[in-house]
């Protein structure tokens, strides 16, 4: 198990003194792993028992920006720090605690290096506002754990703010939502398609992931019930990342369903044809994850 991060500060309270903070805002509290600099206040938090996150591994304002894209358990809790301590000295106070937990440092930056602006809608960072910025990943055997640290002070006169970001890997809990033949040819009868969500892939990968096994079968199911049914089995994506890749990737999806259903599932090959068509067919807006994860699915196509 691993212990508890502790960020040690610089200043001690006497039993007999006890400083007045604001309440953190409802609902919010320290991640479990990690405690916070003596003094901070939760102003902003939000946790997702999975979602995807981008780990910053380059400087703001390239393009494109380097980074990692994560999936797991996303814990954000953003901190007003107190008046008079600087980034710097709340920063090397967590890269201390990261260090003598066994993080392994993935990428750090401070002020300019850092350079201005943001990754999928993430918090902003202010390339003249004191920025500083560590990226670490712990390796764990029951799933690795990556940090995003980011402390900023947009002036002297303001205190410093700080966020941490805990991705705590893990595979998505599937078999939440599950689909049919009869659902799927309603679909096809009625739009001349059918989206199809219970696909799985890791990221960038195009190899099909066991606990798809239950959405195959029924397509599988769907073609033996409707001997006369051809279709296009078509890999999309979202529009993250470079375009000739996604359009490869979905391609490989899609050749990979079509592997699976006529080698594991007895389909016939001359019913089905792989195609992918990449990012340019969004059934939703691109700007949220929630409209990125619609996009990233295999659709089923009347030939």
């Amino acid at each position: 198990m691993m212990k508890k991060l502790v960020v040690f500060g610089l200043v001690l309270f006497s039993a007999s003194f006890v400083m007045a903070y604001p309440p953190d805002v409802a609902g919010s509290k320290d991640h479990p792993l990690i405690s916070r600099y003596p003094g901070s206040v939760i102003d902003e938090y939000s946790q997702k028992a999975y979602e995807e996150y981008q780990l910053a591994l380059g400087k703001m304002g390239d393009d494109p920006v380097k980074s990692q894209r994560l999936a797991g358990k996303v814990t954000r809790i953003h901190y007003a720090l107190p008046m008079g301590r600087s980034a710097l000295e709340v920063l090397r106070n967590y890269q201390d605690a990261l260090q003598r937990a066994g993080f392994q440092t993935l990428f750090s930056c401070a002020l300019a290096q850092c350079g201005t602006g943001s990754i999928e809608g993430q918090t902003g960072w202010c390339g003249g506002c004191s920025a500083r910025q560590i990226s670490a990943k712990l390796a764990r055997s029951e799933g690795d754990v990556y940090v995003s640290l980011h402390v900023e002070q947009d002036n002297d006169n303001v205190p410093a703010w700080a966020e941490i970001v805990v991705v705590e890997m893990k595979p998505m809990e599937t078999g939440l939502v599950t689909i049919n033949a009869a659902s799927l040819l309603g679909d096809i009868s009625r739009t001349g398609h059918a989206s199809v969500y219970g696909i799985y892939f890791d990221t960038g990968k195009a190899d099909v992931k066991p606990e798809s096994d239950a959405t195959l079968k029924e397509i599988a199911e769907l073609l033996q019930q409707n001997p006369s049914l051809k279709l296009y089995v078509v890999g999309h994506t979202d529009n993250q990342g470079n375009f000739d890749s996604n359009m490869e990737l979905s391609r490989k999806r899609a050749d990979a369903v079509l592997a699976a259903l006529t080698t594991k599932y007895g389909a016939s090959a001359v019913k089905l044809r792989a195609a992918g068509d990449g990012p340019t067919s969004p059934v939703a807006s691109n700007d949220s994850e929630g409209g990125r994860a619609k996009n990233r699915r295999v659709e089923l196509v009347k030939q």
